[in-house]
């Protein structure tokens, strides 16, 4: 039996994670009917929905999207795409939810852990479902490592290095990203589905400690019930390994677990289909799943710095 269409609105075209969604609602045989960026350089839905309806202004969106719900005659909105910044994300998926349809909506669902229980309070009240990006859960080695863990040596902890460096250009400390208020910080905005990562595999976070915190980069120390992590992240190209900059490369990903670097590079360009998948059959990552990484965050965003010690990632002994 054929599982009949599913239509779907999107906020944040323009926006550069935008179009795997838009791909993503396509593989998986829906409709985008309607999309919604105060940018207008959205060319790319031609290669995917040339006939969706486009709107510059939210309030004509909303119309929009209002009046699709009060029609009945099939073409209400069952699903909105939230791509927009992410300061707006809480705003949007309460959008969404207020419009009878469920949020799917990127990473990091939310700045604060307390939004978390608002959306809560709109889920029960409407009876529509949040879900989120969380691709990492869905990578094949992610899924192995985390059996590798769970069925392992429980008497000691893994010892965990993440480096995580993407390169970024003057631009993003003049946009929203750079703004802490808008993006939450390095952290938040490069790092969150890493800590989802770390606490998917490695369990109950327990310890969580900040060794440095600027506009570029940031470090420090986590603890889970099954590891012991350092971790560091940046947008500084300075910050990719010589060698490694040196072959051409402006990013640079490792993770170590007790000393064996775990390869993870491919696999990704199916992860949002496969996401779409997930929550269209009802397996979507929700509000649950979000909470320990966001707690990270923020903690990581709003505590005091310490000094790192033996805790200390690498990077930051290679920057002293």
């Amino acid at each position: 039996m054929t599982t009949p269409s599913k239509n779907f609105a999107l906020i944040g075209a323009a926006g550069y994670i935008a179009p795997r969604h838009m791909q993503a609602i396509k593989a998986t045989g829906n409709r985008l009917l309607a999309a919604f960026d105060p940018n207008d350089s959205v060319g790319v839905i031609d290669s995917h929905f040339p006939d969706a309806d486009f709107f510059t202004e939210f309030e004509r969106f909303d119309r929009h999207v209002d009046l699709r719900r009060r029609a009945g005659d099939g073409g209400q909105i069952d699903y909105v795409s939230i791509c927009s910044p992410n300061y707006l994300h809480d705003s949007h998926m309460r959008f969404a939810l207020r419009s009878g349809a469920h949020a799917i909506c990127e990473k990091p669902l939310v700045l604060n852990p307390w939004n978390i229980d608002g959306l809560r309070e709109i889920e029960r009240e409407t009876g529509k479902r949040v879900n989120t990006i969380l691709q990492l859960r869905l990578h094949p080695a992610i899924i192995a490592l985390r059996n590798r863990v769970r069925h392992g040596r429980r008497d000691t902890k893994h010892e965990v290095d993440l480096a995580y460096v993407t390169s970024r250009g003057h631009w993003y400390l003049q946009s929203w990203k750079g703004d802490q208020k808008k993006s939450g910080g390095i952290a938040t905005n490069i790092g969150v589905h890493f800590f989802d990562m770390l606490h998917y595999i490695f369990g109950a976070l327990q310890a969580n400690v900040v060794h440095l915190r600027s506009d570029t980069k940031a470090a420090g120390y986590l603890e889970y019930e099954n590891a012991r992590v350092r971790w560091f992240l940046s947008v500084d190209v300075e910050d990719v390994p010589i060698p490694v900059r040196e072959s051409g490369q402006r990013t640079y990903r490792s993770i170590t677990v007790d000393g064996e670097e775990i390869e993870f590079s491919g696999g990704f360009a199916d992860l949002h289909n496969r996401s779409y998948e997930e929550i269209l059959a009802g397996r979507g990552f929700g509000l649950d799943e979000n909470r320990v990484a966001i707690e990270t965050v923020s903690t990581i965003r709003t505590s005091g710095i310490v000094s790192a010690a033996n805790d200390g990632h690498p990077s930051l002994q290679r920057r002293a």
